[in-house]
């Protein structure tokens, strides 16, 4: 027997071993699998309900639609503003569209139509960038910046974006509008669509030229034939701004913002708390975003459920959409249109007499009674080309010395101070110290209504100094304060100068009042309208007070907002912007029939200053002329004496329908007419147009 040989015994010991460790290799494995079995079955059981509504998982997502904003009425219910259907391109963003898929998208659409790339930022360029070369991207970052998290590193990466690439794709006109087209495509929130590129409302089908970067049908008929190479990409219709009556009053209907301006930063607060989304295009001027609550719509609202892989399931709309509510403004547009042909042609006709700094005339008409505005009209001319723009904001943005006009207020102030009724007062020139002041003629001993009538200073002089507690000594100081120009102030204020109007447009200005601590004889300027300034708004408001018989109605240009209706009407009424009488001036009903007597003077009686202007219409008004100094766009002509030629008046003169206000400022002639045929003329033409409405 060998050394390697075994016992039975041994041998039977080391198979008895290897059984019990086999066995309890098949009970470990046993052990093992029934763990597992029990497992699963925990897992099936218990969880599975739970796991399978993991694994089949539904998320919902919320969009928006564009849609339309609310439209403008006239007073005569005809539509001023309006939206036109146009056809646009629009891209929608879904959830598993990764950034280099859109910029493949992006490329393949710049083959098909041309984009104005001028909104574009240097962020926006870096942004691009970054997606377009990766691989360069990478090389921006440092090993260890590479281990940063995205949020962290990607800053870095923007800032360093080679400026010599910026420059390159800056002179690449096709990748610059790839730019331009990738920005827009992911300017906004997932399944909304983001507007690429929108067409002209005036576009013609036959048009082939493409200005400013605007959709062509040649082009939206080239992206129709290869939308299934495009994925996101659609052919909508979107909505832009018209306006029946042309170029009239655009400015004071305003400006909307396009979809890259999207919601105004400085009101950004307002408009998230209201549900905006950050492009969405809203009022920026005027009446559009004074009224920015009530013509801004109501967006459908649509839910899109989708699994795991944002793979999109379902979409329903949850809530409908409605275009913005209507207003109803308070212009007369047919009367609009009259009145701003008459200020063109006698601006022409003055400049050709001679009054080369004459660039501007404003006429406001309203009703005295409820504040209505009928017309606000202002034309200015650009003296390089000589075209006639719309200035129409500039009756309650600018300000200008109103002369004579403001008498009617001097008087009425004499009498809140005492001064009596047929008070009379010699008209003669004062000298104070080396200075002389006088009327534009001497006309001796007169009572106030003559003072109105013939436009005596020194009248107003009187009234000022008594006001003032001052005597007057010939050649001697006038020894008025700050405190007697400021009591002037608030007598006029009861008229609406020198104060806000209170209409419902913003920017308005108050007026224009120095501050001089050294007041003497500029009190007296103050009396005759040669100092303070005032809007033509705000004179239009002062005479509507002379008017209705001494109320301040704050002017109105939108007197209700309606729901939207489907067809060609305006809808039913939601909001009626009642009348607001802001105050009554302190003064007796005769005080005011009294300055109401004076200015049918001026117009009806031998000696007026405006006498038989306005032939058979009964008209009550008051000329004025102020000595003004030039002080716009030409600093050359700074400085140099010109005049203001002003008129305020209301038209019946019993029962009036309207009253009004003409200011031309820059005049070279206080002797030109432009001021007076103006007022005639607008007058006629207010008259002539409600005829024709009588006819109706």
């Amino acid at each position: 027997m060998t050394g390697s040989s075994q016992s039975p015994d041994q041998a039977k010991k080391k198979r008895r071993s290897r059984i019990i460790r086999i066995n309890l290799y098949f009970f470990a494995v046993f052990a093992l699998f029934s763990a597992l079995i029990i497992r699963l079955g925990v897992v099936q059981i218990v969880h599975g309900e739970e796991y399978t509504q993991e694994v089949t998982k539904v998320e919902s997502s919320y969009a928006t639609y564009p849609a339309p904003r609310g439209k403008m009425y006239d007073r005569n219910h005809k539509v001023v503003v309006d939206n036109k259907s146009i056809p646009a391109i629009s891209y929608t963003l879904e959830k598993h569209v990764k950034p280099d898929e859109m910029l493949a998208t992006a490329r393949k659409l710049a083959e098909y139509i041309n984009i104005d790339p001028s909104f574009l930022r240097e962020r926006d360029l870096r942004d691009y960038w970054l997606v377009a070369y990766p691989e360069k991207a990478k090389k921006l970052l440092s090993e260890s910046e590479k281990t940063l998290e995205a949020k962290k590193s990607y800053p870095l990466q923007v800032e360093r974006v080679p400026e010599s690439e910026l420059k390159r794709i800056k002179n690449d006109p096709k990748e610059y509008e790839i730019v331009a087209i990738f920005r827009r495509f992911a300017g906004g929130s997932y399944y909304e669509p983001q507007i690429v590129s929108s067409m002209d409302p005036d576009k013609k089908q036959s048009d082939k030229d493409n200005p400013g970067g605007k959709l062509t049908y040649e082009e939206v008929s080239k992206v129709s034939e290869h939308l299934d190479e495009l994925p996101g990409v659609d052919i909508i219709t979107d909505w832009t701004r018209s306006y029946p009556f042309g170029g009239v009053l655009s400015s004071i209907f305003g400006n909307i913002t396009s979809p890259e301006q999207g919601i105004l930063k400085e009101r950004e607060d307002y408009y998230k708390t209201r549900g905006y989304a950050g492009n969405d295009r809203v009022g920026k001027s005027y009446i559009e975003y004074q009224y920015e609550e009530d013509l801004n719509p109501v967006k459908p609202k649509i839910k899109f459920e989708e699994d795991n892989n944002g793979n999109i399931l379902s979409r329903t709309e949850v809530e409908k959409g409605r275009r913005g509510y209507d207003l109803q403004l308070s212009f007369d547009m047919e009367l609009q249109k009259k009145v701003e042909k008459i200020i063109e042609e006698e601006l022409r006709a003055s400049r050709g007499r001679g009054n080369y700094m004459l660039d501007r005339a404003f006429v406001v008409m309203m009703d005295p009674n409820n504040g209505d505005v009928l017309s606000m009209a202002g034309k200015k001319v650009d003296y390089q080309t000589g075209k006639m723009n719309d200035f129409s904001y500039g009756a309650f943005t600018t300000q200008y010395q109103i002369g004579s006009t403001i008498k009617g207020a001097t008087v009425l102030a004499g009498y809140q101070f005492g001064i009596p009724h047929r008070q009379f007062f010699t008209d003669r020139p004062l000298h104070l110290g080396t200075l002389t002041k006088s009327s534009w003629k001497t006309m001796g001993t007169i009572n106030d209504l003559t003072a109105l009538k013939q436009s005596s200073n020194v009248y107003m002089f009187e009234i000022a100094m008594n006001i003032a507690g001052v005597n007057y000594t010939p050649y001697g100081p006038l020894p008025a304060d700050f405190e007697d120009l400021e009591t002037m102030r608030n007598y006029y204020s009861q008229f609406g100068l020198g104060v806000p109007t209170g209409i419902d447009l913003p920017n308005e200005a108050a007026g224009g009042k120095s501050d001089s601590r050294m007041v003497g004889g500029l009190l007296l300027d103050e009396a005759i309208g040669q100092y303070d300034t005032y809007t033509p708004l705000q004179l239009a408001q002062y005479v509507s007070v002379i008017a209705n018989g001494g109320y301040r109605v704050q002017p109105r240009v939108v007197s209700s907002v309606h729901q939207p209706d489907n067809g060609e009407t305006i809808g039913p009424v939601l909001k009626d912007n009642k009348p607001n009488i802001l105050n009554r001036i302190n003064n007796s009903d005769e005080d005011i029939e009294r300055v109401q007597q004076g200015f049918k003077m001026v117009t009806s009686s031998p000696g007026g200053t405006a006498f038989g202007l306005f032939g058979s219409n009964d008209v009550s008004g008051k000329t004025g002329t102020a000595q003004a100094h030039y002080y716009d766009v030409n600093r050359e002509w700074f400085g140099r004496e010109t005049y203001n030629l002003t008129f305020a008046g209301y038209y019946p003169s019993e029962n009036p329908q309207v009253a009004f206000s003409v200011i031309v400022p820059w005049v070279q002639s206080d002797k030109d007419r432009i001021s007076k045929n103006i007022s005639k003329r607008v007058i006629d033409a207010y008259v002539d147009q409600q005829k024709e409405y009588s006819k109706e």
